[in-house]
């Protein structure tokens, strides 16, 4: 819960945002140019989980003045390990894919089929090989771009919005034939991605 209120507090001040604490945990005062979405973004949170916590919100309209609820949040440092991630494995790939390479990773941490944290997700290994190459390696210990923390926090913001996506693979680059089995949900760029 500490962690929660000192990561909200953090964003809030290099968002210029407004929070303060409750005891259920960080509360966002709406500032006049907020936007659900924005204020999504600026915390790392979803937009669907803001909703759901404000049972009274009208996701339509917010006024300056008012008090919103915030759900809990990934770390700086499950952002920053995301953010790593998704700039190791599509560089010069357009931005939606790199915001859907970052679903991949929430998507994952959702499904049952999955470890339930970022950092076990992006180091989870199968028949002893890793996940994602870029932790094999090594690329996954570069910093990352502006453009691809911009793709996470959208990508949080949109938490369990998309298709399901759970893999992607660029099909030019694939030595096992078994992730062909998978469904598509949807091509950007060089990737395909599938669940």
């Amino acid at each position: 819960m500490k962690k929660l209120v000192i990561t909200a507090l953090i964003s809030a001040s290099l968002f210029g945002l407004g929070t303060s604490t409750s005891a259920q945990g960080a509360v966002h005062t709406v500032k006049s140019g907020d936007t659900l979405f924005k204020i999504s973004q600026a915390y790392g949170v979803s937009l669907p989980s803001i909703i759901s916590l404000n049972q009274n919100l009208n996701p339509n309209w917010i006024y300056p003045g008012q008090k919103i609820q915030l759900p809990s949040t990934l770390t700086t440092e499950e952002i920053n390990l995301m953010a790593k991630l998704v700039h190791a494995e599509a560089k010069g790939e357009p931005y939606a894919g790199k915001v859907a390479v970052a679903t991949v990773v929430l998507n994952r941490v959702d499904h049952k089929d999955f470890p339930n944290t970022v950092k076990g997700v992006i180091y989870e290994k199968s028949n002893g090989y890793y996940a994602f190459s870029p932790v094999a390696n090594g690329q996954i210990n570069q910093a990352a771009d502006a453009e691809s923390y911009r793709a996470v926090r959208e990508a949080i913001a949109f938490r369990g919005q998309g298709k399901g996506s759970v893999f992607f693979y660029n099909p030019a680059k694939i030595t096992n034939k078994w992730i062909l089995s998978r469904q598509t949900t949807i091509t950007i760029g060089n990737h395909v991605f599938a669940k």
